[in-house]
């Protein structure tokens, strides 16, 4: 007798509502978006990290790059996906948090003093962007905060979708990383700051730019994980571990429907279906 076939489960689909980036020669969805579909060249110019207006002036003092990269690009993205930042639950994903930071707490450790300034330590705990983000938001709705090392994105996006679906909310996908100075940039060489943003929402409303979808029984696969065409911002996608969005990035600006992998872990990527809202 023939055992029972299992159906696949369902696809986990959300709708993409609103996007924030900022890197190198980027400081806009809008310009980022430009350079991914070509319509632009891409620049390697230093990234410029707004201040973070929206904090009051005591944090706004404390915060170093990796909050005003993260608190940047989250409002890029929920704005233009018109939502209120305080009712949005987030997810924040960094590949090592603040490298500026985590070197000054070394080269302090190293002194005869050994001293730590509370600010230095408070911001030196990996959720600190998301609290900085709660601070400026009004937010008291749940975050998530992960690392995953090069994997962050693929990690964070897993995380995101899965929550949007099983709350039936929208959700916030924060993910951003900075350069470490030396010598810890010899061993973790992070030449830049990054950072993408995402709000993935279980309905489509009428802004949605596009829909994505995982396969449980394939969304894990050993293929390749997708590169970019035009070096400078491959060398992102490289070089950066938050600039591993870029692909689905520029799925997203062509406005291209298909399937986008994206790197995960050492040999396991993360495959998605794109489709863009009409």
């Amino acid at each position: 007798m023939a055992l029972p076939t299992c159906a696949s489960p369902p696809p986990l689909a959300v709708y993409l509502d609103g996007v924030g980036l900022l890197g190198p020669g980027i400081d806009s969805w809008e310009e980022g978006c430009r350079q991914l579909a070509g319509l632009a060249p891409a620049r390697l110019q230093k990234t410029v990290l707004p201040v973070p207006a929206a904090l009051p002036p005591a944090e706004r003092r404390r915060a170093g790059a990796i909050i005003k990269l993260a608190l940047a690009t989250g409002l890029q993205a929920v704005q233009a996906a018109g939502l209120d930042p305080a009712r949005v639950p987030s997810v924040f994903a960094s590949s090592g948090g603040d490298g500026l930071n985590c070197h000054e707490m070394c080269v302090a450790l190293a002194s005869p003093e050994k001293i730590i300034s509370p600010t230095r330590f408070h911001n030196s705990v990996h959720n600190a962007a998301s609290g900085y983000w709660g601070i400026a938001t009004g937010s008291m709705v749940a975050s998530s905060v992960l690392c995953a090392f090069d994997g962050s994105f693929a990690a964070g996006l897993l995380e995101a979708v899965t929550l949007a679906v099983v709350d039936t909310t929208p959700v916030l996908l924060l993910a951003y990383d900075v350069d470490y100075p030396e010598p810890l940039r010899s061993v973790r060489p992070v030449p830049d700051a990054f950072g993408a943003a995402l709000v993935l929402s279980p309905q489509r409303s009428t802004g949605s730019l596009a829909c994505l979808e995982l396969h449980g029984d394939s969304c894990l696969t050993r293929d390749p994980a997708d590169a970019l065409v035009d070096p400078t911002l491959e060398s992102l996608r490289r070089s950066i571990p938050a600039a591993r969005s870029l692909p689905l990035l520029r799925a997203l600006a062509l406005r291209q429907a298909g399937r986008v992998v994206l790197d995960y872990l050492d040999d396991l990527q993360l495959a998605l279906e794109l489709t863009p809202c009409a």
